[in-house]
């Protein structure tokens, strides 16, 4: 079963025999997947999928916290957003570390968790709200993708230390980006910038997640 869980979904569990606790990982890697089915052949994390899997672990009681590790280049801007609303909203210690990218509605996603790390290597692109396909050039239409941005930055803002008003600024900032707008952090940077806690590691990570859960724990039993 657990072989099969990382087949499929990317996920297993890591028992730790000194401390005694029980820790799921999940991965969140390639193109979020939303409403829409992604390219054939294409890496991608279905929200349907994560979503009955959180449910599931937020009620077990022989879960103790869950590491999410990140590489994602973004996707389905809603369905992301109401991923990232979730994990936020997990009861359990969570902790979030970014490998490789953290790209578009990747960000809300990667500091979602209580406490986020990211990689030296690791990338995090801010951009504005895409229009792909078709758009009907009309007020209502640039005004829904207003609602989605400010849904985005109030989000970013609430669970990092950086202000909405910064990450409005890095949205519509003209950088490196070919043809577009938006700002790159790598690795110290995007700590720095107060986007994420510490630049680290799978070591870095599974130490604060263990330690947060035995100050649970305490907690709990006091």
């Amino acid at each position: 079963m657990v072989d099969e869980e990382i087949k499929e979904y990317g996920i297993t569990v890591l028992d730790s025999n000194i401390e005694g606790h029980s820790i799921r990982m999940i991965s969140i890697i390639g193109e979020i997947e939303g409403h829409e089915s992604a390219q054939e052949r294409m890496k991608t994390t279905k929200y349907e999928h994560i979503l009955p899997i959180l449910t599931k672990i937020q009620d077990a009681k022989d879960i103790d916290g869950i590491l999410f590790l990140i590489n994602t280049v973004g996707g389905d801007v809603s369905c992301g957003l109401a991923l990232a609303e979730f994990i936020a909203s997990l009861s359990k210690p969570t902790v979030a570390l970014v490998i490789g990218d953290s790209h578009s509605i990747g960000v809300p996603l990667s500091v979602a968790a209580d406490y986020t790390l990211i990689a030296p290597s690791a990338t995090v692109i801010i951009h504005p709200v895409r229009m792909n396909g078709p758009v009907l050039g009309a007020p209502q239409t640039y005004e829904y993708f207003n609602l989605i941005q400010e849904r985005i930055t109030q989000f970013i803002a609430t669970h990092s230390a950086v202000s909405k008003e910064q990450v409005i600024e890095w949205m519509v900032s003209p950088g490196i980006l070919s043809r577009d707008l938006g700002t790159i952090f790598v690795g110290k940077e995007a700590v720095d910038a107060g986007l994420f806690q510490e630049v680290g590691g799978i070591c870095e990570a599974l130490q604060k997640l263990r330690t947060m859960i035995a100050e649970m724990k305490e907690t709990n039993e006091a």
